[in-house]
């Protein structure tokens, strides 16, 4: 099989890595190799968080080039914008509709960019938008915004739910599983 690249980007704190790492798991269980590299930024400070997941029948390197990503899984719209020369032609973005206001518009020295959405698929770009926020409320916790993302990224994968409920349990805190499954579930059918 050829290498399939998955570029995962956000804003520090929103849960990036452990999606990563579910999707890790989740592939390494497929029999596929892979590889993960992290990238934190100022991931501390709600700056750029960017992850790339690479798999196929062999991966030699961790890193995905400016035009290779298969898809992007992006937490935030504007950091969806950030990395779209990633994505390959045909490739997807499945997004987060949320905004995270970032430094220059806090301060007032920027203006965060209207709908991006429609701009992003304006250019020919095949992109997945929903409100995750408000699906990882609806489970429980803002926190499951990751899961909410994972849920409606596996539309896009030919593997069977049950792997995916088995990474989630391999990776998840025993006692957050439930909230997360339902997480899961929530972005799967919306």
């Amino acid at each position: 099989m050829e290498t399939k690249n998955i570029i995962i980007v956000g804003v520090g704190g929103q849960g990036s890595l452990l999606a990563s790492k579910i999707l890790g798991h989740l592939l390494v269980g497929q029999n596929f190799d892979v590889k993960v590299s992290e990238v934190h930024g100022m991931s501390q400070r709600g700056g750029s968080v960017i992850t790339y997941v690479r798999f196929g029948d062999k991966v030699y390197s961790p890193f995905v080039d400016k035009g290779a990503a298969d898809f992007i899984v992006s937490f935030e719209i504007l950091e969806t914008a950030r990395w779209l020369e990633y994505l390959k032609p045909e490739g997807q973005i499945v997004t987060n509709t949320q905004q995270i206001d970032p430094m220059p518009v806090i301060t007032g020295a920027a203006k965060y960019p209207a709908d991006l959405v429609n701009k992003i698929r304006a250019k020919g770009f095949k992109i997945d938008a929903m409100d995750c926020l408000s699906l990882a409320k609806q489970a429980g916790s803002v926190k499951a915004v990751n899961i909410v993302l994972l849920g409606r990224l596996s539309h896009y994968f030919d593997i069977p739910e049950d792997a995916w409920q088995q990474s989630l349990a391999a990776c998840v805190p025993k006692k957050f599983l439930e909230l997360n499954r339902k997480a899961f579930e929530l972005g799967k059918s919306s």
